[in-house]
């Protein structure tokens, strides 16, 4: 089937917001060490900064999922930009810890409409076998968002403060939003050979519920997103802590890492979806598995290398092989929901993967590293935890992600061993409906 006209420009806006969307998301995670030294934080609660963020954002995203469905996506969309856009901005107005809390919170609101809108809008341009390329471009914000956030947030915080690098942070929306609302929503299924009719609101959601390979996708995104997220809150304090680095260049090795790594493991990963789901059914999660355990060494090298350029190898390589999860897995999705439940079904795994995995990133590896702050300093004899002991703590903290990488790709292995059956299970229920209408 051929791509619909305008197809290709509506993506490159939708990945321009989706990379709005991660500079906004990761840019406390870049200013991470200003901001625990002008409010006296500790790593716990830099953690609960990013964790509290997620739980509103996942509750939030199932009702927005729903409306997505049914509404219009561009409005919905528009919508959450302003209003993240807006939060971002305000957080340079913070004076305190609790200021900066609100302003995550109201943050998370404005963000947790862009997932479902934009997936849904992709997977009603693009036909089925020609999908998970398109959805790869679209999650390269995931890296790219990162990396800019990590790039301009460190250079703008060491040269102007980081309440200026919050204020550059939301401005992007400024251009974003009019191109948006240009810009032609297409009619559900559009791309799809054959329509079929589905449910909507709670039977959606029992439907999709009752799609075996679903649940082995939420696991496996909470066991990525623990680290990921972990990663984008602490890896640019763990190079200044560890290598010594200035707040400027851990930023900029950071965004090294997030765009080489990113856009690396994002563009294999779209040609390698399209492509293996020519020749069998799960090869997309069946990869996606093997790719994930081999880049488990890189990451325990990366956290305990001694140089630092050392250490950005090898988290580059490892943050790769990561983001291949992006196209390959997302685009799995699709294959085993109908067209007018996508929205319902991305809201779904976004909230369990959420509640489930990522909203513990931040917040227990933050915790962890205090303890092992504390236990460093206690078995040196201290009774101050310094800074010294910070970084050790932190550094044996982050030694629980190439663990939880080996956990995703036995997930994902087990995922690719159902995800046939879901397939055939769904061709042959739209059939049916087909047969009888």
């Amino acid at each position: 089937m051929e791509i619909p006209k305008g197809a290709r420009a509506a993506l490159a806006v939708l990945i321009a917001i989706n990379i709005l969307n991660f500079y906004d998301r990761n840019v406390t995670g870049a200013l991470a060490e200003p901001v625990r030294k002008e409010f006296h934080l500790s790593d716990t609660q830099i953690g609960f900064l990013g964790s509290i963020f997620i739980w509103l954002y996942a509750l939030v995203g199932v009702p927005l999922g729903s409306i997505a469905d049914r509404w219009s996506r561009k409005k919905l969309l528009a919508g959450g930009i302003v209003i993240w856009s807006l939060l971002t901005g305000l957080a340079a107005l913070a004076t305190t810890y609790g200021m900066l809390l609100g302003s995550r919170l109201g943050f998370a609101v404005g963000e947790a409409a862009v997932a479902p809108t934009a997936t849904s809008w992709i997977g009603d341009l693009f036909p089925a076998s020609k999908r998970a390329a398109p959805l790869a471009l679209f999650m390269i914000g995931v890296p790219l968002g990162g990396a800019f956030a990590f790039f301009f947030s460190g250079p703008v915080a060491q040269a102007f403060g980081w309440r200026a690098a919050m204020v550059v942070a939301a401005a992007p929306a400024v251009l974003l939003v009019p191109l948006l609302v240009r810009l032609r929503e297409p009619q559900r299924g559009a791309v799809e050979t054959h329509r079929e009719m589905a449910p909507a609101g709670l039977a959606a959601i029992l439907t999709v519920a009752r799609v075996p390979t679903l649940w082995w996708i939420i696991v496996s995104g909470a066991l990525l997103n623990f680290n990921m997220y972990a990663l984008g809150t602490f890896v640019p304090a763990f190079l200044s802590r560890i290598h010594h680095v200035s707040l400027a260049q851990s930023g900029i090795d950071t965004g090294i890492t997030y765009a080489v790594g990113g856009i690396a493991g994002t563009v294999v990963a779209g040609w390698f979806g399209d492509h293996m789901i020519q020749h069998r059914p799960n090869g997309r999660l069946l990869w996606a598995a093997w790719i994930v355990i081999v880049g488990v060494p890189a990451s325990y090298f990366g956290i305990v290398a001694g140089e630092v350029s050392a250490a950005v190898i090898f988290l580059t390589f490892s943050y790769a092989t990561l983001c291949t999860y992006y196209g390959l897995v997302y685009s799995a999705i699709q294959d085993i929901v109908a067209p007018t439940m996508r929205g319902t079904a991305m809201a779904m795994y976004f909230m369990a993967m959420y509640l489930c995995g990522a909203s513990f990133g931040p917040i227990l590896t933050g915790k962890l590293s205090d303890m092992m702050a504390r236990r460093a300093a206690d078995a040196a004899g201290s009774a101050i935890v310094t800074e010294a002991f910070k970084a050790v703590g932190l550094q044996q903290a982050m030694l629980i992600m190439p663990v939880l990488a080996v956990l995703l790709a036995v997930v994902l292995y087990v995922g690719s061993r159902t995800i046939a059956g879901d397939m055939e299970r769904r061709r042959v229920a739209r059939d049916q409906a087909l047969a009888s209408a």
